[in-house]
């Protein structure tokens, strides 16, 4: 039987396949017998791409962080933003890439290990600041803040945790929940507006902070 023109398997159609599996039924589901038998594969064949499951892993967490706009930091265009601004930017594309994938979500909050799509990501964010004039451990330290509030963000629904039931809310117990039944049928409107005010709101700190900084050096 004449060889195939092309391999049967890559490491970009499994980790394109571990990732839908993950998004349509959580981390849970990601197996190598499930994955095999969604590539139509036998299990040994896949360990020849990734030698275990957490490596596997490590490259779908890694395919999502590709997904972030990073241009706004490139020190080579001629439209870099000032850092708020390329903050703000970046976070609300870093949010919408794991808002698309939730799932996967607990798994990229640990960090960015050896992956080079998060290691690209900290570095845009930390070069930036610094050639923008923030203090190396002042940088550092705000972008553990932007990652924090992005990841918590995009982890779960606010809106979607209140029942939609009314009678849950007893006016004698819950005094101030009369309408909270009402919050998961607008899930998109408090979850985003959230977002938003949380990011506002830091980034007026930082912009008030930088300016205490730059008071105190010159």
């Amino acid at each position: 039987m004449a060889r195939p023109r092309t391999p049967l398997l890559s490491r970009e159609r499994i980790v394109t396949a571990a990732l839908r599996l993950i998004d349509d039924e959580g981390l849970e589901a990601l197996s190598t017998r499930r994955l095999a038998t969604e590539l139509s594969v036998s299990g040994p064949s896949l360990y020849n791409h990734f030698a275990t499951k957490d490596e596997l892993l490590d490259a779908v967490v890694d395919s999502v962080i590709g997904e972030v706009d990073l241009s706004m930091f490139d020190a080579r265009s001629d439209q870099v933003n000032p850092w708020p601004e390329a903050l703000r930017d970046w976070a609300r594309s870093y949010r919408a890439a794991l808002a698309a994938h939730p799932n996967i979500v607990p798994v990229l909050a640990q960090g960015p290990g050896r992956r080079p799509n998060a290691l690209r990501l900290a570095d845009a964010v930390f070069g930036h600041l610094v050639e923008s004039g923030w203090p190396r451990g002042q940088a550092t330290r705000i972008g553990a803040l932007m990652r924090y509030f992005v990841t918590g963000s995009a982890l779960a629904s606010f809106a979607a945790g209140f029942p939609a039931d009314a009678e849950v809310y007893d006016a004698a117990d819950y005094p101030h929940l009369g309408e909270a039944h009402r919050l998961a049928g607008h899930r998109g409107t408090v979850d985003e507006g959230a977002f938003e005010t949380g990011l506002e709101a830091l980034l007026d700190g930082l912009v008030l902070r930088f300016e205490r900084l730059s008071a105190r050096s010159s």
